[in-house]
């Protein structure tokens, strides 16, 4: 897609560009694209440094997807090295079409946990993306177990009040899920995560917006601080 010549690039953070746009897009109610996405997952990547987690950008989540080639998508995935962490976290988009940048119309959130050997969906609009997160559930789960991990769809996932909110939702929930991964896991363990997102997400999906913009702000003031 194009850029305006007022949509300056305002920050370069490990191997996310940001434009002015993207951070006009956390200031309103506004559905959040790839870029905010994977900025955060990036960020939290940096909070999160243990090789257990791996946090996947949507860009590669959608890829995998959607790669028509079996053989194709294993040379894909093996630098990824699915297989040494215990935590993955993905990023599921409805969209259908690979020829359609930032497409889709919502987020939802696709998590594998080794010990369990089960991936879980957390989506906050009713399970609109069941569909989406069975497709990627299907195409990477040979390539982080032996085949034989399940899925769950967890209902009781936080829902969202309107229609633009599901990747604050998305990223709440990751922050979460990786915050109790770094504890040890020992709280709730025998529910994982799940009353640690109910308990936690809905307040702060509240602010989340207003972090991230902080955030970001503040990540320009510290490199331009550095030139």
């Amino acid at each position: 897609m194009g850029y305006s010549s007022d949509d300056d690039k305002i920050l370069s953070y490990n191997d996310v560009v940001l434009r002015r746009s993207d951070l006009d897009i956390l200031n309103g109610p506004n559905f959040l694209n790839d870029r905010i996405i994977e900025f955060y997952l990036s960020y939290l990547s940096t909070v999160h440094t243990s090789s257990a987690i791996s946090l996947i950008p949507p860009s590669i989540a959608f890829w995998i997807s959607n790669c028509p080639d079996t053989e194709s998508l294993k040379d894909f995935i093996k630098p990824l090295r699915l297989l040494e962490s215990d935590l993955l976290i993905f990023p599921v988009n409805d969209n259908t079409n690979v020829e359609l940048a930032e497409g889709g119309l919502h987020w939802s959130l696709l998590v594998y946990h080794r010990e369990a050997n089960s991936f879980f969906h957390h989506d906050s609009l009713m399970g609109l993306n069941k569909w989406s997160a069975k497709q990627l559930f299907e195409a990477v789960s040979p390539f982080v177990s032996d085949g034989d991990a399940m899925y769950r769809e967890c209902s009781d996932t936080p829902q969202q009040k309107n229609r633009y909110d599901c990747g604050v939702y998305l990223l709440a929930i990751a922050r979460v899920i990786c915050e109790w991964f770094s504890s040890g896991g020992v709280k709730n363990r025998d529910e994982l995560w799940f009353t640690d997102v109910k308990e936690t997400v809905p307040d702060l999906v509240n602010h989340l917006r207003e972090e991230m913009s902080g955030l970001i702000r503040r990540l320009i003031s510290e490199k331009s601080a550095t030139v």
